[in-house]
């Protein structure tokens, strides 16, 4: 992809993105953590800590070169996607506790993912590949997750109206967008795709489905309804991988560093519809938390 439309153009897309999300947002989202502190800390610990840990293990037992590590890495420290509140609402999940869950990851991210990002390139890179995130890309990484955040609650805070016209657009636009990354990232790496494919493939596809089943059974193994570990597992296993291959195009100029994002956002939605076929058939029917 050229690189001024890569400085450029991804990083205002993105921020309609996230201000999208900040659409669907409010205080009370926030607020109505106090209610459930249980499962909201099961959720957050899942993502946070567990998931982290079991994409470095992929990476070290899979020997995935230095910077498919470091893209996987970064695909494990991104929040989940607005997508998990759709999923949700479609495999009877507890949709507040998404948009809940939604809501603060937009917030840790900013924090958590520079610091497992510079983490992994310390572990994974060469001292000559370094491609790090000094200071002002930290910076960089906080104002594209926050600041379009803040702009879309303050739209739905004074201007609700707008920001349900403003809605369904920005929902499109995000897929479109999506879709637009994933394939220039492909176009760009075409001549290395297959390569890739052997090489993350599998590190992906193991990581969705590990990402779903610990957000799923984690929550219940714990005292969980499955009504609320339905929300944890899609927003804990329906990475936001939009943030990821931006900031891999953007802040860290890689498209390499991108691929396991890419290629992730294939398996996401098949591996969440699967999922959720099963667990609606399968799982308990049950509709009030037991947290």
């Amino acid at each position: 992809m050229d690189s001024g439309l890569i400085t450029l153009f991804l990083p205002i897309a993105l921020a309609i993105v996230m201000a999208g999300l900040g659409l669907e947002l409010t205080l009370k989202d926030f607020a109505r953590v106090s209610k459930h502190p249980k499962v909201v800390f099961i959720a957050l610990f899942c993502q946070l800590v567990l998931l982290v840990g079991i994409a470095f293990l992929i990476c070290k037992i899979l020997a995935l070169p230095p910077l498919l590590a470091v893209g996987l890495m970064l695909l494990a420290a991104s929040p989940g996607g607005t997508t998990a509140n759709l999923f949700s609402y479609l495999y009877k999940g507890d949709i507040a506790l998404n948009i809940s869950l939604t809501a603060i990851n937009a917030v840790l991210a900013a924090v958590f993912l520079p610091f497992i990002v510079n983490f992994s390139i310390l572990y994974f890179m060469n001292e000559g590949q370094q491609v790090g995130l000094q200071f002002s890309k930290v910076m960089q990484v906080f104002l594209i997750i926050l600041v379009p955040v803040g702009i879309g609650m303050l739209i739905r805070h004074y201007a609700p109206h707008l920001a349900e016209k403003l809605n369904r657009p920005v929902r499109i636009f995000a897929v479109i967008f999506l879709v637009i990354i994933i394939l220039g990232a492909i176009i760009t790496e075409r001549e290395n795709l297959m390569n890739y494919i052997g090489q993350i493939g599998l590190a992906t596809a193991l990581f969705c489905a590990i990402s779903l089943m610990v957000g799923y059974f984690v929550p219940r193994t714990l005292g969980i309804s499955s009504y609320q570990a339905r929300a944890c597992a899609f927003e804990i296993g329906i990475h936001n991988s939009t943030l990821a291959m931006t900031i891999a195009l953007t802040v860290m100029a890689s498209t390499t560093i991108a691929m396991p994002a890419a290629v992730y956002s294939i398996f996401m939605y098949i591996f969440a519809t699967i999922f959720g076929i099963w667990v609606t058939k399968f799982g308990p029917e049950e509709t009030i938390s037991q947290a």
